[in-house]
């Protein structure tokens, strides 16, 4: 027992009865838990001052001759905020160890007298497994504290239910973890938690479960924790794997290498088929919206008006973006060195009154068209190409709103404006920071990107309203059409040109040339 320190865990209980031993779990919070999350991809407060690690709660899951525990980890900060994360433990005997990924092991133990490790369960077969099964099968776990609830979706094949399937953890960077069965099956276990379900959950269980739209990766099933009077809050989904070659923001990138190659030699090209994939990806688009609207479906997918309310918020929300961009601008605007750039955030400057006027259209404009769900988070990155399609991915929304205000409803025509902007941003990188073009005349490439942008957007566009056809409730005309998509273009170009000044101010061009952009056709209407 010579080889126990101050670092290690040790309780002369079994591992089934591990969470009496309250010792081992005061010692767990204070002594482990806060070096070992902190060398965790998913945990987000690294850069913050953290005052407490504590388990709020430990949720017990059988397993193969034991129990796993999800231990719902709350972390206190110096500002009195606190997080929740999922962290799933068990323990495994020394001699089975070899099979643990070290980046899994948490901390040797001495359990009831047996020495291994206390491992995250993520890397655990048996748990794994376990997650698996009740999922397929549907059922539930009760703890002391509600209930472990398992829904099994049509995503997963009945053929699977029973028959052994193989698994594994995948090493990811990212905020949450994932697992992979039999190459078929891809469960994200989700480490930071959110007092509500999760939205991606509920836009991926509904797009499968309640429509035919079959170009996103299929429900399979989920894991949430249910307590009586509380809003359920959710642990993993599942989904089927699929076969992809690159996210489009790759295969974009791939297709302006050969624009850019023609441009060095004074040819203005793009392919046919590059047409043809951007109206292939407007008519996907369309179709997931299409699956969206759902007037006659549950409140949280109805379809909605443009009501005060939400026009109170969109307006807030724009206001406070533009003034906050305005603010930061004027403050940085002597350290922009580039003319284009300062041509462009002089333009952006003096067009204040004008771009608040037009903001302030959202209060009192006739609106007809109606609001849905959408995906929130709508870039060429969020979809994987296949060999000869599109597959749309990651439904949680925008990583930097409350996830109440990723389940407001919008106008598709959102998502359209974040499709729009991504294709602005990808010639916009290529031409104007390629070193190909460095040494050309600045205008001649600035030209040039921007016919390749308007050429692709009337594509996307009309693509994407023709697969909806006319008149269609969502759209009451183009008038408003116009309008509505000036509105999310304007919002989203000026949230992006925050992330800009402040991590890669030799891109600050890009969103600025989109505000402008904005402000030219605003100038339009007025006339």
């Amino acid at each position: 027992m010579n080889e126990i320190t101050s670092t290690n865990l040790s309780s002369l209980k079994a591992w089934e009865d591990i969470k009496n031993d309250t010792a081992l779990f005061s010692k767990f919070e204070t002594e482990v838990l806060p070096s070992y999350m902190n060398s965790c991809r998913w945990f987000a407060g690294k850069a913050r001052v953290q005052q407490y690690f504590k388990i709020a709660s430990a949720l017990e899951l059988p397993i193969k001759d034991s129990i796993a525990l999800l231990c719902i980890v709350e972390v206190g900060y110096d500002n009195q905020e606190i997080e929740r994360y999922l962290l799933p433990v068990s323990f495994i005997e020394a001699a089975q160890s070899n099979a643990i990924a070290p980046v899994g092991i948490i901390s040797l133990a001495y359990i009831n007298e047996k020495r291994g490790f206390v491992i995250d369960a993520l890397y655990d077969e048996r748990f794994q497994q376990a997650l698996f099964y009740q999922i397929s099968h549907a059922e539930s776990v009760y703890q002391q504290e509600g209930k472990l609830d398992f829904v099994r979706g049509k995503g997963l094949s009945g053929e699977d239910i029973n028959a052994p399937i193989s698994s594994k953890a995948l090493t990811l960077s990212s905020s949450n973890s994932a697992m992979v069965f039999g190459e078929k099956y891809f469960l994200k276990l989700y480490r930071k938690l959110f007092k509500e379900t999760n939205p991606e959950v509920e836009m991926i269980e509904f797009l499968t479960e309640h429509s035919d739209f079959a170009f996103i990766p299929a429900f399979a099933g989920s894991l949430t924790w249910q307590q009586e009077g509380e809003s359920e809050i959710t642990l993993g989904m599942m989904q089927r794997m699929v076969d992809n070659q690159a996210d489009t923001w790759e295969m974009t990138g791939n297709q302006l290498n050969a624009f850019v190659n023609a441009f060095v030699d004074k040819t203005f090209a793009i392919k046919e088929d590059v047409f043809s994939q951007v109206e292939l990806l407007a008519q996907r688009t369309a179709e997931m919206h299409l699956a969206l609207y759902a007037p006659d479906a549950e409140p949280m997918f109805a379809t909605q008006k443009f009501d005060d309310t939400y026009r109170r918020f969109i307006h807030k929300r724009l206001c406070d973006l533009l003034d906050r961009r305005y603010h930061l601008l004027i403050e940085k605007y002597t350290s922009i060195t580039d003319p284009v750039t300062r041509k462009l955030a002089w333009d952006f400057m003096e067009a204040k009154e004008l771009i608040d006027e037009f903001a302030d259209q959202i209060l009192t404009k006739d609106l007809e068209s109606l609001r849905i769900r959408i995906h929130g988070d709508y870039h060429l990155g969020q979809v994987l190409a296949t060999s000869n399609d599109y597959i749309i991915i990651d439904f949680e929304g925008e990583p930097e709103s409350s996830i109440t205000d990723r389940k407001i409803m919008h106008s598709p025509l959102k998502d359209v404006a974040g499709m729009i902007r991504s294709y602005h941003y990808a010639i916009s990188a290529k031409m104007l920071n390629s070193s190909e073009t460095a040494d050309m005349d600045a205008f001649r490439v600035q030209t040039a990107a921007d016919r390749w942008y308007r050429l692709i957007m009337q594509t996307y566009l009309e693509k994407y309203l023709e697969t909806f056809g006319h008149p269609h409730p969502l759209f009451k005309n183009n008038n408003e059409i116009n309008f509505l998509l000036l509105i999310y273009l304007l919002e989203k170009a000026v949230y992006e040109l925050g992330y800009e000044i402040s991590y890669r101010p030799d891109w600050v061009k890009i969103p600025l040339k989109g505000i402008v952009n904005v402000i030219r056709e605003i100038e339009k209407m007025k006339m």
